[in-house]
């Protein structure tokens, strides 16, 4: 069985894309990252709740606040991206949940009342957000540079607040020079997938 969806679109979106080290330095133009969001925000999470935050970085002195936290490797190209988005997870997302889940208000307190349950909540579909925003980059045509490697602590303390936690820190922009690290190896079906 063949997918629906277009070859070009599944290399786009899957085959052929992999995390880019380098970029140009065209910009990616607010347009682009609503273009990026308008389609990324239907992706399905528990509740609804979308929790997922994005803080993008722009000016120079911002860049610079943040590339200080960056693990040393993951420095230069952030320095160099047009443009480094936070994705972080809004642990008071429960407060959109009237709006968010209409046909059940009561959520908001039935559910994520508790700290504790929000965060992990929170944690789980903040995550599931960050990969739909990373297939939406690549949808725009862009390169996505998802990064892990970085002082979570400092980041949380030079640009959110205690109520998001910081995930991924993702570069942005047209793939540069050598940008791609040879595909690395995936493994099969038989070996992730168990029929009970």
């Amino acid at each position: 069985m063949s997918l629906v969806l277009d070859p070009t679109a599944q290399d786009l979106l899957f085959r052929e894309a992999r995390t880019a080290n380098t970029f140009t330095d065209e910009p990616v133009t607010d347009e682009q990252v609503q273009a990026i969001y308008d389609l990324v925000k239907y992706g399905p999470t528990a509740f609804n709740q979308s929790p997922l935050r994005i803080t993008l970085v722009r000016s120079p002195e911002a860049r610079e606040r943040l590339v200080r936290h960056l693990a040393e490797g993951n420095q230069a190209k952030t320095s160099a991206a047009p443009l480094v988005a936070i994705l972080s997870a809004d642990n008071e997302f429960h407060e959109e949940l009237p709006t968010l889940f209409p046909h059940f208000p009561a959520a908001k307190d039935v559910f994520y009342s508790e700290r504790p349950a929000r965060e992990g909540a929170a944690a789980l579909n903040a995550a599931l957000q960050a990969a739909y925003f990373i297939i939406g980059v690549r949808a725009a045509g862009l390169a996505a540079g998802p990064m892990t490697g970085f002082d979570f602590a400092g980041v949380r303390k030079e640009f959110l607040d205690d109520d998001h936690t910081p995930l991924m820190i993702v570069n942005i922009g047209r793939p540069g020079e050598d940008a791609w690290f040879p595909r690395s190896p995936r493994l099969e079906l038989d070996q992730v997938v168990t029929t009970v």
